[in-house]
């Protein structure tokens, strides 16, 4: 899959959030997410929407993917 689709198939689970996917094979992709839904939640549910948002691509097409799950917040800190 490329890195394209995969940013879109998350816009479209979590519609609110900037996304930046890469991958350097095709089948290892590293997603970063920032969305407003994040806020007041545990990294590993940050994790789970955005394993939502991609459904059964996890495993099959999508062999491995590294997530930074970031409110708006978090991320402008990071940007500081």
């Amino acid at each position: 899959m490329e890195p394209k689709e995969i940013e879109a198939l998350i816009r479209a689970g979590l519609p609110d959030c900037e996304v930046s996917v890469h991958s350097d094979d095709l089948r290892h992709y590293a997603a970063t997410v920032v969305s407003p839904a994040f806020a007041g939640k545990r990294p590993l549910q940050r994790h789970q929407l955005v394993y939502a948002a991609l459904g059964e691509r996890m495993g099959t097409e999508i062999h491995a993917l590294s997530i930074q799950a970031l409110t708006p917040e978090e991320a402008a800190g990071r940007e500081a």
